[in-house]
């Protein structure tokens, strides 16, 4: 092993944080399963720090890094959702948004050009806000609950921000797309 290695290891073990997120979700110790997803969320942050800062990125590691963080966040939304916690409807909008931009993905790398893809302003604030909705719905059953109207508040902000990165990639992947194509 060589320290190089060290992010593609921490992105790994993110993956191995996956069951027991939702293991302790489905046993409703959400302070325990928001301990566990805050830890993959630092873990996150550190494989991030350590590839930029010693330049240890790889090919592996930018599709590995992506891909845990979307297990961890759609795990949490599907089983917050079948505890009756998340609307199924605004999980639904969030696994078609990612359908779309995954199938999208592949068809330009397929038939267009290598796909050298970086997430969107309006993405990235889609997964803080995905993120701050998982968080508050475990922090509301956990300790104290939230008011109604931040949850709203909250629900509805995902459903936007979702709406509007799925809008977002396709315009701009579809424009590219059709540049490149173009005689």
């Amino acid at each position: 092993m060589k320290a190089s290695d060290l992010p593609n290891i921490i992105t790994f073990l993110r993956f191995l944080l996956l069951p027991p997120v939702i293991m302790l979700l489905l046993n409703r110790r959400y302070d325990a399963a928001m301990l566990v997803f805050a830890v993959a969320g630092f873990s996150d942050a550190l494989d991030g720090y350590l590839a930029k800062r010693y330049h240890w990125t790889s090919r592996l590691g930018a599709l590995l890094d992506p891909l845990a963080d979307k297990l961890m966040l759609v795990s949490g939304f599907v089983t917050l959702a079948w505890l009756g916690l998340i609307p199924v409807w605004l999980v639904g909008l969030i696994i078609l948004r990612d359908v779309v931009i995954v199938t999208g993905a592949i068809v330009y790398n397929m038939r267009i050009e290598k796909l050298e893809a970086a997430p969107s302003v309006v993405s990235k604030l889609n997964t803080v806000a995905q993120i701050l909705l998982v968080l508050a719905v475990m922090f509301s059953q956990a300790y104290q609950p939230l008011p109604s109207l931040w949850m709203d508040a909250l629900v509805y902000g995902v459903l936007l921000l979702t709406l509007w990165s799925g809008f977002d990639y396709v315009w701009t992947w579809g424009r590219r797309a059709w540049l490149r194509r173009a005689p």
